[in-house]
Formats: structure tokens, C-alpha cells, sequence
């Protein structure tokens, strides 16, 4: 996969859990371009490699803009961010790439909760720059959570930004953007917890959205029930070589070809990034990742995330 190398320009406070981070190229040029909804994988020290979304204008090719939030159940990432991360300290990110990107519409409906405001920030920023109709709903738990209040404050030229604190009473259990109740020729885009993803998509389905109008990209994996953690192994066999490996329930494919020096390109690890996709030729697929739709998923032409989903037939043959 390729990489870049850039420095920490600026840190700056976002809100009361959130550290924003100023990358520029180490070698003073710009950076690689991008569009509204992509993320890179940032590596940190000792190994770790995270993915965040990029939050500023797609426009801008000088510094790349990235919001972290302090999490209590840290895996490492976000606790490097907020305790080590230093100006000046020199970094390796991926290219862009975009598994949520805005696709057409008469107008465009942005709903983030929390740090889920990193993407639908550059969404708006996109689609203000082109002159599209949109207008962006941003959930928090307090006003003191807000992060890019600042650019927020100065407004669109072309869209909304509407602020909901549910201290203040307004939670999207109680309260909803009136639009989701005119689905016509608009598409709505989803970033933040899992519940508010869930929840936002089950109200836009009851009022009339159809599934494919309704866009989400998930920060966190999705917990399997037990039941399918307990599942049997099974075997893969790779188109290219006829080489089959047999998967037991507690390792991944991933791992496996790995153990076997077969080279797989990882990244989250936990299905939420997209990129270890790999076309399925034969097999029943039990899907656990979050980035592919469900018409994806039951589409003829299969992908499978071999870092976290399995197989429901005794035999997998994948396209690597």
C-alpha cells in the first residue's frame, strides 16, 4: 500500500474530547487529492496503524485535517494521539482512499453524532464548493462537545448546519430533521455510534427513504452474538494457486493466510475500512464487516472482509 510522510503542523482542542491534527508533507508539496468521505490509515508507534476520516476542504492539497476523540476503552491509537503526539513529530498515513463517498442528489441530508462529524464536515465543505443543496445535523451529548465550532459558526453558502445537544432536550430519539419526512430526491449520509446510525436509517425506512439513499460509515466494528463466534471452521481455497487452508472459529482468514505467508492487505482489522475485500468465486458468505451495503452483500457478485467475516458453507474460494 502506498505511503506518505508528514509532520504534525498544528494541534489544536476540538470541543471537550477531541484532539485535531494539521499533517503536512514532509517534503513540502502537496498532498495527494481526495474527495469528501475518505480516510487514511495513520501509523503510530510500536506498530499501531489506525484509520481516521479527513475533515477539511477536499480543496485544500496543503495539509490534510484529522479529528481524533479521547476514548476511555482506548485500543492505543487515540491514547497515542492525546498523550505522546507532538508538533513537529514526523508520521506515515496511506493514501486516501473513500469507501463513503457523496453520490448525486437534489440534496444531500448530513446526520453526525459525536466524532461521527469528521467525514460529513468534508461532505459539506464538498458540496458547498460545487453549489449543491444540502443541510448537516450534528449531535451531541453537551455544547461543550462541539468540535469545529468555529467553522461551523461561519455558516454555508449553500447549506445548513442545524446543532442538537441532548442536554438541551434534543436527542434524535426526540428529535429528528423535519426533512427526513420528504424522502424525494434526496440521499442521506450517517456517521457516529452504531445506535445513532441504527436508529437514524430505522426512522428514514419507517418515513419512506429507501435503503439505497441511506449512506453510513461505522468508526467501531459490530459485536457478533455468540452464537456466531462459536461457528465451525471451514476451508479456503484460493483461486490463484488451488491452495486450501482450513479456519478454525478462533482465527480470521486473515490470519490464516498470513500464518501461510500469504500476503493480505490489512488495515482496521475489524471490517470497518474496506481494505481486504476480496471477490468471492464460490461459497455462502456470513458477512460481519460494516462497509459493504446490504445490497452488496446479496448482490451475485460477492466480496468478503477477510479480517473478520466467515463462511456459512464448508468450502470458500476467493479470488486471490
Amino acid at each position: 500500500m502506498q505511503t506518505i510522510e508528514v509532520i504534525v503542523d498544528a494541534l489544536s482542542r476540538q470541543g471537550s474530547k477531541n484532539i485535531a491534527l494539521t499533517l503536512v508533507s514532509a517534503d513540502g508539496g502537496p498532498l495527494p487529492s481526495w474527495q469528501a468521505g475518505a480516510h487514511v490509515d495513520l501509523h503510530l508507534a510500536g506498530g499501531l496503524v489506525r484509520q481516521y476520516s479527513l475533515a477539511g476542504d477536499p480543496q485544500q492539497r496543503d495539509s490534510y485535517l484529522l479529528c481524533v476523540k479521547r476514548e476511555a476503552a482506548s485500543r492505543g491509537g487515540s491514547r497515542f494521539v492525546h498523550e505522546q503526539l507532538r508538533l513537529g513529530q514526523r508520521l506515515t498515513l496511506s493514501v486516501p482512499r473513500n469507501i463513503f463517498s457523496l453520490q448525486p442528489a437534489e440534496h444531500s441530508v448530513l446526520m453526525a453524532g459525536g466524532i461521527g462529524i469528521t467525514p460529513l464536515l468534508a461532505m459539506a465543505e464538498q458540496l458547498d464548493a460545487s453549489g449543491q443543496s444540502f443541510e448537516l445535523h450534528y449531535y451531541v451529548k453537551t455544547q461543550a462537545d462541539v468540535a469545529f465550532r468555529t467553522r461551523l459558526h461561519q455558516g454555508f453558502r449553500h447549506g445548513s448546519c442545524t446543532l442538537w445537544s441532548g442536554c438541551e432536550g434534543h436527542s434524535p430519539r426526540r428529535d429528528l430533521p423535519p426533512v427526513l419526512h420528504q424522502p424525494e430526491g434526496k440521499r442521506l449520509y450517517l456517521c457516529g455510534p452504531a445506535a445513532f446510525m441504527a436508529h437514524g436509517e430505522a426512522e428514514a425506512i419507517n418515513r419512506g427513504w429507501s435503503a439505497d439513499r441511506i449512506h453510513s460509515e461505522a468508526f467501531s466494528a459490530v459485536a457478533m452474538p455468540a452464537s456466531a463466534e462459536s461457528a465451525e471452521g471451514f476451508t479456503v481455497t484460493l483461486s490463484s494457486s488451488g491452495n486450501s487452508y482450513f479456519v478454525p472459529p478462533e482465527k480470521s482468514i486473515a490470519v490464516v493466510l498470513l500464518e501461510h505467508q500469504v500476503a493480505v492487505p490489512l488495515s482496521c482489522e475489524m471490517g470497518i475500512c474496506g481494505a481486504c475485500l476480496t471477490p468471492v468465486l464460490s461459497g455462502e458468505v456470513d458477512h460481519r464487516d460494516t462497509v459493504q451495503s446490504q445490497a452488496e452483500k446479496s448482490c451475485s457478485d460477492q466480496q468478503i472482509a477477510l479480517c473478520c467475516s466467515r463462511s456459512r458453507t464448508p468450502e470458500l474460494v476467493i479470488a486471490l
